[in-house]
């Protein structure tokens, strides 16, 4: 099976430019790019398809580049945007390209042999280009006209309240400009990305024919969405990061563990590097026992082997004790272990018994406010241990309700908990 049948099987190719040609290409090493704008400290969940889809190709033998956006990310992608982004310090670009290398170590191999993959910042090759060659060199290239037909431009255009800025509006060049130095100088002939980048992508092979003559090619990749419509990779607490420090292991196991019963197998054939006959075999089991979760259990460990691998067995492990019946057997290593590995708070001992479980639900943030935690108790939807959930208000934390004479854990609903400790 080529690379592009596997990225059809696994649902992944959302419009590629001249598929034939692109087929003959690639039956040979190729090198490819795909670019990400260093907006933040840590990348989340919503940029794992197209850097999974570097990963893939290098397992095949291609030779992968992951673009920093130094410069790009200094000015703003307007794609899939409603409002212009804010503008960040070079500082700040720095320490977040710094931040992300370590995660797209974990998903690229630097290291390899015969093809290690590049990570390289666009704003090398950049910054030393003045305006006005830019624009006598590069944007003599593109007309306006061209440029205004663009989806992400042409969607900003249309609100007259918002518009977009004459610095967002020349982003596609500078991505097209990225396209056609990679080509130049390091012979890269495909650039991947998500559908939404499909305009800029394909101005890229436009300036690569004609100032360098050569033939290139674009694939996108689906934006991803929920079997009912909502974003990807947001919950109401955020998105789900990639840096523990962000999102812990414990949240980003259990937003795996939590997905749709309609999403688990896409997102198998999206996230993993399960091959076809697992991932059929799994789809078997999930509609024989969907409540078994069987799918959802190897989804989780696929993405938390593959993200955080040296905390293999801690997700499961707080999920058992967390979501177990027993709280009368935990020790106190369980204890210890759910406050580091999980949601948990500090409180002192001596204001924590006798303190009103409404201040202690704000506290905790499990409700925003004391009205609002009076709403979740009344509606029956808080605990304390392994409980029933407690149908009153005015409850005071009694010594008796903790563990160990140190532990309690608080829970509303099914999802949020906080374990917290007495000290």
């Amino acid at each position: 099976m080529s690379i592009i049948d596997e990225l059809k099987w696994r649902g992944l190719v959302a419009d590629c430019t001249d598929a034939a040609e692109l087929e003959k290409k690639i039956a040979a090493p190729v090198t490819l790019y795909c670019g990400f704008d260093p907006t933040a400290d840590s990348l989340h969940v919503g940029n794992l398809v197209p850097l999974l889809a570097l990963r893939r190709f290098q397992l095949l033998g291609h030779h992968p580049i992951a673009v920093a956006g130094g410069a790009t990310g200094s000015i703003g992608d307007p794609s899939g945007k409603t409002a212009e982004r804010q503008l960040l310090t070079k500082e700040i670009l720095d320490h977040n390209i710094v931040s992300v290398k370590v995660q797209l170590a974990k998903l690229l191999d630097f290291e390899a042999k015969q093809n290690p993959a590049r990570l390289v910042d666009n704003a090398s090759w950049t910054q030393n280009i003045s305006f006005l060659d830019f624009l006598r060199d590069i944007g003599k290239h593109f007309s306006v006209n061209q440029m205004v037909a663009k989806e992400s431009v042409r969607a900003r255009m249309e609100d007259r309240e918002v518009g977009i800025s004459y610095t967002e509006f020349s982003y596609m060049l500078l991505q097209a400009f990225d396209f056609m130095v990679l080509c130049r100088d390091q012979n890269c002939e495909l650039q991947i990305g998500g559908s939404d980048q499909w305009g800029n992508i394909t101005a890229g092979i436009d300036l690569c024919r004609k100032k360098l003559g050569k033939t290139v090619f674009g694939l996108t990749l689906p934006l991803i969405t929920n079997a009912d419509g909502s974003k990807f990779g947001k919950t109401a607490a955020g998105a789900i990061w990639l840096d523990p420090n962000k999102t812990s292991v414990e949240d980003f196991y259990q937003f795996w563990i939590r997905t749709d019963d309609r999403d688990v197998i896409r997102y198998l054939k999206f996230f993993t590097f399960l091959s076809r006959d697992e991932i059929e075999d799994l789809e078997q089991q999930h509609k024989s026992k969907p409540e078994a979760r069987i799918a959802h259990q190897a989804l989780a460990k696929e993405l938390r082997n593959l993200i955080h691998p040296s905390t293999a067995g801690v997700a499961e492990r707080a999920s058992k004790i967390l979501f177990g019946t027993h709280f009368e057997n935990y020790t106190s290593d369980d204890w210890e272990f759910l406050a580091k590995y999980s949601h948990s708070l500090e409180v002192e001992k001596a204001k924590l018994i006798g303190m009103p479980l409404v201040e202690l639900l704000v506290l905790a943030g499990l409700s925003p406010s004391k009205g609002q935690a009076r709403k979740d108790i009344e509606g029956r939807g808080i605990s304390i241990n392994n409980n029933p959930p407690l149908p009153n208000f005015g409850y005071i934390i009694q010594a008796g309700d903790l563990q160990l004479d140190k532990y309690l854990r608080l829970r509303k609903g099914k999802k949020n908990y906080v374990v917290v400790t007495a000290k």
